[in-house]
């Protein structure tokens, strides 16, 4: 049974093993769960789309379901919201995970609706996250990301004293996250920022201005606390420091 299991969980996560601990009881929750979770996805047929072993929670809705494109095995905890209201809607990309009582909204506006939000593939965002799209928010390849996690993509202009600020409308420039980027838990991105690829952003930090690629960003507003380097130069550096 237990190689049954890691076969089948293989086909989303290629490295997964079991531990020798997990007893059978476990795997037959494990299993009972699942199945739960795939008959909620199949119901998408009902829909007229193809689920693509989706596996979803309870309480999953979503909304303009024309403008949202998902890829395989896509998995959702309970109470997720997913809105493709916008320009160029909502795509996910393959194994893609969203924790339970997350919001993923490109907009609400009918009058100004916003532009994206892409999220590639094995991306994994943990539970109670806040993803607009208001300006167009990407999510590159193989990211993860802790809990109540949010990005804003827009910002309101306020320059005029006398007329009332939501009467203002907003700015949008967008969000851009680049490939293999760990991001803790309570962490914010507000407009206008680009987070390099293979960055770590602390948790609770708020991501305020762009941040290159490979760095360690912390606190509020964020800021470089370190440079992550391939290990080659690490090694590189140490050897010219002995000789």
């Amino acid at each position: 049974m237990k190689s049954l299991l890691e076969k089948w969980v293989r086909r989303r996560n290629p490295h997964f093993a079991l531990h020798p601990s997990v007893s059978t009881a476990v795997l037959l929750g494990f299993g009972f769960q699942t199945a739960l979770s795939l008959l909620r996805g199949s119901q998408l047929w009902l829909r007229g789309r193809a689920s693509g072993g989706a596996m979803l929670g309870q309480g999953v809705r979503f909304q303009y379901l024309g403008l949202i494109r998902f890829g395989k095995f896509l998995k959702t905890g309970d109470n997720v919201r997913f809105s493709g209201l916008g320009t160029d809607g909502l795509t996910l990309g393959d194994n893609v995970s969203i924790g339970a009582f997350s919001q993923v909204i490109v907009s609400t506006s009918l009058s100004e609706p916003g532009r994206f939000i892409r999220v590639g593939s094995r991306v994994g965002i943990g539970e109670f996250a806040y993803l607009g799209g208001g300006g167009g928010l990407s999510i590159d390849d193989d990211c993860i990301i802790g809990q109540y996690f949010s990005c804003h993509p827009e910002n309101h202009r306020h320059a005029e004293f006398d007329t009332l600020i939501r009467l203002q409308g907003v700015v949008r420039q967008g969000i851009s996250i680049g490939a293999n980027c760990w991001i803790g838990s309570k962490v914010t991105v507000l407009d206008g920022v680009t987070i390099g690829a293979g960055c770590v952003v602390a948790a609770g930090a708020v991501v305020t201005r762009p941040v290159p690629a490979g760095c360690v960003v912390a606190g509020v507003p964020a800021r470089i606390i370190a440079y992550r380097e391939p290990a080659e130069t690490a090694a590189a550096e140490l050897i010219n420091a002995l000789a």
